[in-house]
């Protein structure tokens, strides 16, 4: 019996560990800049709180020193459980660090989502909701292509959502407006698979430099030797569910902060990337 609870407890402090401990995840990026710029992106939060008030996760960001902060999605659940709470640590963040942020499809689903854009904008929160924000940043013009992704297709059950697709109209034209743009390109969807999802709408047949997603979750377990197990949008044994991907343009995927549905992450912890580009 002992053994029995030994291992227990073992197991509860294994799986707490993989859940709260953020880990965080560096990538150098090689580009045509004057200075070189940081990057936090931070995804997929799903309103969960590290410490009270998000202090542990603010304190790890700031200690980073990013120049920008990039938020791909899904940092308010569908629930919209501790909305304010959420958009408070935003905020606290944005008064020093610049936060662009983008709708995931948690927030797109809520009944009230014009409800968390108009608070998020109140906080003085850039939202980009098919829009492009064009800054500078030590010497280096930067455009941030936001996309606001609604659901395509048809059906609500939880396996109808294993492959179910996420895109916005007038595609062509929005990515138009981007590659006219002098400057880094970045673009920000909150869906991996649409890099490539399919030959005719994949978004990187564009020219832009980098994409940030979210949403796949690191693949929820990852196995070593296998990987990740299962996203939404790409089913099981997904293609992108961390890191970098692409050769002209590069795609980079964060394995997301918190859980939706599903409660339990192994060999994942919660991730914070850093890209510095170089």
């Amino acid at each position: 019996m002992e053994i029995i609870i030994a291992i227990a407890m073992l197991t509860g402090v294994f799986c707490y560990y993989q859940n709260n401990k953020i880990v965080i995840t560096n990538i150098k990026l090689k580009q045509k800049i004057n200075n070189k710029v940081r990057i936090a992106q931070i995804s997929d939060l799903h309103s969960k709180e590290f410490g009270k008030n998000n202090d542990i996760l603010y304190k790890k960001i700031i200690e980073q020193k990013p120049d920008i902060i990039v938020a791909t999605g899904d940092l308010i659940d569908s629930s919209m459980k501790k909305l304010d709470e959420i958009i408070e640590f935003c905020s606290s963040i944005n008064k020093d660090i610049p936060m662009y942020y983008i709708l995931g499809n948690n927030e797109m689903r809520c009944s009230r989502v014009s409800e968390i854009v108009e608070k998020l904008k109140k906080n003085k929160i850039c939202v980009l909701e098919n829009e492009i924000e064009s800054i500078e940043v030590k010497g280096n013009k930067i455009n941030i292509l936001g996309l606001a992704e609604k659901r395509i297709d048809e059906g609500e059950l939880f396996y109808s959502k294993v492959n179910s697709r996420y895109g916005t109209e007038n595609i062509e034209k929005i990515f138009s407006r981007l590659e006219r743009l002098d400057g880094i390109k970045i673009v920000l969807s909150h869906y991996p698979e649409n890099f490539e999802y399919v030959e005719e709408g994949a978004y990187s047949k564009y020219n832009f430099d980098i994409m940030f997603s979210g949403h796949a979750h690191g693949g929820q377990f990852i196995l070593p030797g296998i990987g990740g197990i299962f996203a939404p949008g790409q089913g099981l044994f997904p293609k992108y569910y961390k890191g970098v991907y692409g050769e002209k343009n590069k795609l980079i995927v964060s394995r997301g902060l918190g859980n939706s549905g599903f409660p339990l992450r192994l060999f994942n912890r919660p991730d914070l990337v850093i890209v510095d580009l170089i």
